[in-house]
């Protein structure tokens, strides 16, 4: 419906034509009464004049015609809107054996951490008592993600069933539509993609059904294109997932700039609802979603009306299995020490998240057999989370002054590690800065500013410079600085990896083409 309107349109002819709307902050008497005469009120001069600048609300009556077809269509529409119900049908959360196949990794074959968050949701989906309120919104591209393997079982939504031959009915898993369909399906269109997430994300409240809305799109298209949506949704308090698939800026080259995200966490970050990871491995992934649904549904929450954003790779590494000794608040919190150094010597710490972390694995190895260099690896699986609690520190300390100040998360996991800090990303370099001013170490980012670089993904992060190679060549020369190696020694190692040459990039899980 298009709908052709004059700003001010009501304001009667003294007012229409000027669009005076934003200029008029009040109306003179004189206007007052005009604008009675052109709109028919019933109001008296004298009912005006007792105080023109608070005129009284005009009420035709609750038999008047006009009032009584208003509520009979708003009856019929099932009742008052907006209106939120503080009350909604239970909802138990999945038992905690659903997240076994997060911990488990990938063993000898290699996944990305897209195929290890769709192995995550499949048994998430398969959950007796819970899978039932999740809604998985694909509107594109549900093979590239692995998520085809739905179409037979959890089936696409269609209120009228399927009513076409599908071009892949040969296939074994062919688009399947049913009116008892679980998969929201909109097309190639990632506005109303945001329309049904934010349906399904507030219907704990329109219609007393708690829904768990899992949006999964090619990172670009999320809060590049739809970030006033997304908006909208925090605005309503909508619930639930967004996945930023094929994130990153170099892990899908050759198909044009419009997947080169090297941003969304940042887009992300002006959304105070939205709560954003950038996880490198499947069971930090099914610790974030546990933590999620606890916080949106479970009982003992006080802050629920959230929306995970979580970017995840098409980039297949080898899942490990979740160690051990896992740090589970530093994963939920956003950093813990991954891989502790395995030699003594000048120290470092590289800090890194995602599609990076296997990178910093290589580094840490490199610089220790190639340059006697000790390097601790953490894992930051939300740099947003880790800003947002420093500045929550420091306006704490604000309002009380001569009070001890709480130290940031951040700060804290970092107390002891010395050296200078290397932060890596496959975002821009302003994503891991957010953490520069609560990490008491000296501090350099390597990321991936500027437009996108259509090559292998090792001569893109070798163009970008936050490869492997750059990441030991970044640490060398602030332990030079420091007079901690041989001044010599990051010339030296720009020289032996080449990095001078945008088609030298590092090979395998490293940083290159798998």
């Amino acid at each position: 419906m298009l709908a052709k309107t004059v700003k001010g349109y009501g304001l009667g002819p003294h007012f229409e034509g000027r669009n005076a709307t934003h200029q008029m902050k009040k109306l003179t008497l004189d206007d007052l009464k005009k604008f009675r005469d052109h709109l028919r009120i019933p109001l008296t001069d004298e009912q005006l004049e007792k105080d023109p600048y608070q005129p009284p609300y005009f009420h035709p009556g609750t038999d008047a015609p006009e009032i009584k077809y208003m509520m009979e269509r708003r009856a019929a529409l099932g009742g008052a809107v907006p209106e939120r119900r503080s009350k909604h049908s239970d909802i138990t959360l999945p038992d905690p054996k659903t997240y076994e196949v997060a911990k488990r990794g990938s063993g000898k074959q290699q996944a990305a951490t897209t195929m290890a968050f769709v192995r995550l949701l499949k048994d998430l989906m398969r959950d007796k008592n819970f899978g039932k309120h999740i809604a998985p919104i694909i509107p594109d591209e549900a093979r590239t993600f692995g998520m085809d393997a739905f179409f037979p079982t959890a089936k696409i939504y269609n209120p009228k069933g399927q009513n076409y031959l599908s071009v892949d009915r040969d296939l074994v898993l062919a688009y399947k539509e049913s009116a008892q369909g679980q998969l929201i399906h909109p097309g190639i269109n990632e506005a109303g993609a945001v329309a049904a997430f934010t349906a399904a994300g507030t219907a704990y409240a329109t219609h007393g059904v708690p829904l768990v809305p899992i949006y999964v799109f090619y990172s670009m298209f999320g809060f590049q294109r739809t970030g006033d949506a997304f908006w909208a949704a925090a605005d309503q308090m909508t619930r639930g997932f967004i996945i930023g698939a094929t994130a990153g800026r170099t892990t899908l080259t050759g198909e044009g700039l419009q997947h080169a995200d090297g941003h969304s966490p940042i887009l992300a970050a002006t959304n105070p609802a939205v709560v954003t990871y950038d996880p490198a491995y499947g069971y930090e992934m099914g610790h974030i979603v546990r933590d999620g649904l606890e916080r949106m549904y479970g009982p003992d929450s006080t802050d629920r009306n959230l929306m995970y954003y979580i970017t995840v790779y098409n980039e297949p590494i080898t899942q490990p299995a979740e160690p051990e000794e896992l740090d589970v608040e530093g994963v939920i919190k956003g950093i813990y020490l991954l891989a502790p150094a395995k030699i003594d010597g000048p120290r470092t710490q590289i800090l890194a998240s995602g599609v990076s972390v296997p990178w910093a694995i290589e580094a840490q190895r490199i610089l220790a057999e190639d340059w006697g260099v000790s390097a601790d690896v953490w894992s930051v699986t939300s740099w947003n989370e880790l800003r947002r609690d420093g500045m929550a520190a420091e306006e704490e300390a604000f309002l009380n002054p001569g009070q001890p100040a709480r130290v940031p998360f951040v700060t804290q996991q970092l107390a002891g590690a010395t050296g200078p800090v290397v932060a890596v990303s496959d975002y821009m370099k302003a994503v891991p800065d957010q953490i520069r001013q609560f990490v008491p170490n000296e501090f350099a980012s390597l990321g991936a500013d500027g437009f996108g670089f259509s090559d292998t993904r090792a001569a893109a992060r070798r163009f970008f410079k936050n490869d492997t190679h750059s990441v030991v060549v970044r640490s060398l020369e602030m332990l030079a600085r420091r007079g901690e190696v041989d001044a010599q020694a990051p010339a030296q190692a720009i020289e032996k990896y080449r990095l001078h040459n945008v088609n030298a990039g590092t090979t395998g899980n490293a940083g290159g083409e798998s």
